[in-house]
């Protein structure tokens, strides 16, 4: 039975949850989470490092003792110290933390005073009006609550594309070795990039009499068999995931892979193409009349409607269709535009790796540069830096520029915006600095014209470089602020500054929509991967997926720029 490093993650999680409704040590707690989102986030499988026999106390924050509980985990599928806490508290307490306005001593008021343990439970008692007499809640969380219900279902029911890749990757592996299978390719919104997954559509062809249908459903991560037949069967994974397989003939394998790719808006508009033709298009083909004559690849299916190729992660119905007929559509950048990273932290504040551990691993990817953006002084969770200590890193940077690695760094700094606008550090230090990289990390709240004008006010400084995850909101944890992003866009047009987009899996921010504005406006955009290891450069591939949605081509990027470019546009942006 495989385990993979979201799984572990889970268990960590829940034990850290379960933690925290106990109201245990902090740092214990921290210690956890820390694990869990190292461990979701690694490039490498865990499991694999198990059966390689290699030292998992070599990864940053893990000790001897959770590299045990590691390894119980990748055994057995879960550990001694987490079962012990289900046994005294219900598990699914756990998931009433992920409902806005319900913290630890929260859920654990619900629990003691009401006996509440589901999220069905708390439903049904802030329907009858239960909740808001409790001390410390009140009508108006009460009304929360209710109103942060609907969506909660909605988003337990996806994955982050990071997250489904842990499953989906290993099953087409899987399934690609089986006898007589030709391709396997996995399609729906997994392949168009979208920051979250419902389920997964994998199509395949195979030689007649392959068993391929047999092996899936007995692939050993299936917990139950929703249906199964000769040409499709459904599974749901013990991770909760859905996957729906079809085999699929060579002659309709483009038609199939165009309708079980696109949006449904997207698919509806391509067929009323066809039908202005006279054209049939469905899953099976193109058809005129009762005869196919075409559908065995993607580009023949768009050819039928007069279209050339509509790269995946465009399929939306956001113009491409109208871009594709007047010859406009995007050449979208890829993951080898990438000349760096402008978004990199090191064990100064709260990184994992040293400065020359992170300026290594950069190099070898091939980079030509990478920015370290250390978190400012505000940041104290993470050992923010204040003047003297940054002034201590550029040194440092400066004598490792010296040494001529091969590679240029950067010197600059992830700085706070603060509440009135203003920066956290004085411009005295951040003038010595090469790029500063400005970012809200509090005060998530304020209304939207506040908000916008706590932005746009920081974005007056003179050395305000880049906007770092500019929504702020956090995929299935944090919505984006109240921001009026085209104020935003438009202002960083004015100023000569960029806009970042984040590509950690847990943030993906800039927004899809709010990259193709940027692109529109002439803003261009730094897809940073806001490395905390050397591992998370793994991350830029996310990123560049959602560049691709967001229509960016390689010209639209910041850091596709060689590095006398670059460094011309950062000093064009400080001396605006």
């Amino acid at each position: 039975m495989a385990v993979h490093n979201a799984d572990i993650a889970k268990v960590f999680e829940e034990i850290a949850d379960l933690l925290e409704i106990q109201g245990e040590n902090p740092f214990r707690i921290r210690a956890y989470r820390n694990a869990s989102r190292l461990i979701e986030g690694l490039g490498v499988s865990i499991g694999e490092m198990i059966e390689k026999n290699e030292d998992l106390t070599e990864l940053p924050g893990i000790g001897k003792d959770l590299a045990g509980k590691i390894n119980e985990v990748v055994a057995t599928g879960t550990c001694e110290a987490l079962e012990k806490l289900r046994k005294q508290l219900p598990p699914t307490l756990t998931t009433l933390l992920r409902i806005p306005g319900l913290g630890p001593k929260r859920v654990q008021t619900l629990y003691r005073e009401l006996d509440i343990g589901t999220p069905e439970q708390l439903y049904a008692a802030a329907h009858e009006g239960k909740i808001s007499a409790l001390p410390h809640f009140g009508e108006k969380i009460e009304t929360t609550i209710l109103q942060a219900m609907e969506k909660h279902v909605e988003k337990e029911a996806r994955f982050k594309l990071a997250t489904a890749a842990q499953y989906a990757e290993p099953l087409k592996s899987y399934l690609e070795t089986i006898p007589g299978v030709n391709r396997v390719v996995i399609a729906g919104s997994y392949r168009r990039a979208k920051e979250t997954v419902g389920d997964i559509d994998v199509l395949v062809t195979a030689r007649r009499g392959s068993p391929v249908m047999d092996r899936f459903t007995e692939y050993d991560e299936v917990e139950q068999i929703l249906s199964k037949g000769p040409t499709r069967s459904t599974v749901k994974l013990r991770c909760g995931l859905q996957v729906d397989l079809r085999f699929v003939p060579q002659a309709s394998f483009g038609a199939a892979l165009h309708y079980f790719t696109g949006s449904k808006a997207h698919n509806i508009a391509i067929r009323r193409l066809g039908q202005q033709k006279r054209l049939k298009i469905n899953e099976y083909g193109v058809f005129r009349g009762t005869k196919r004559i075409t559908g065995e690849t993607e580009e023949s299916v768009f050819r039928s409607v007069d279209l050339p190729f509509i790269p995946p992660e465009m399929r939306e119905n956001r113009g491409e269709i109208e871009a594709a007929r007047a010859g406009k559509l995007p050449r979208l950048v890829e993951i080898g535009d990438i000349r760096g990273d402008l978004h990199v932290h090191t064990n100064a504040t709260d990184g994992h790796n040293t400065l020359k551990e992170m300026v290594e691993a950069a190099k070898m990817r091939g980079y030509e540069y990478v920015a370290i953006t250390e978190h400012s002084r505000r940041v104290t969770v993470a050992k923010g830096l204040d003047p003297q200590r940054l002034r201590k890193q550029i040194d440092e940077i400066d004598r490792l520029n010296e040494k001529r690695l091969g590679i240029t760094v950067l010197k600059g700094i992830e700085v706070d915006i603060l509440e009135d606008g203003k920066l956290d550090l004085p411009d005295s230090v951040l003038s010595e600095l090469d790029l500063v990289v400005c970012a809200v990390h509090s005060k998530f709240d304020l209304p939207k014209g506040r908000q916008t004008e706590r932005v746009l006010r920081a974005m007056d400084n003179r050395y305000f470089t880049i906007l770092a995850h500019p929504t702020g909101r956090l995929i299935q944890e944090r919505g984006p602020l109240e921001l009026d992003m085209l104020k935003v866009i438009r202002k960083a047009r004015e100023r000569g500054c960029f806009l970042e987009l984040n590509a950690h899996p847990e943030r993906l921010d800039l927004l899809d929509v709010y990259c193709q504005m940027a692109r529109d406006e002439g803003v261009a955009v730094a897809v940073s991967t806001d490395a905390h290891s050397t591992r998370d450069y793994d991350y830029m591939k996310y990123g560049i997926g959602q560049a691709r949605r967001g229509w960016l081509e390689a010209k639209d990027v910041l850091n596709t720029k060689g590095l006398a470019d670059l460094e011309r546009l950062l000093k064009a942006a400080r001396g605006a």
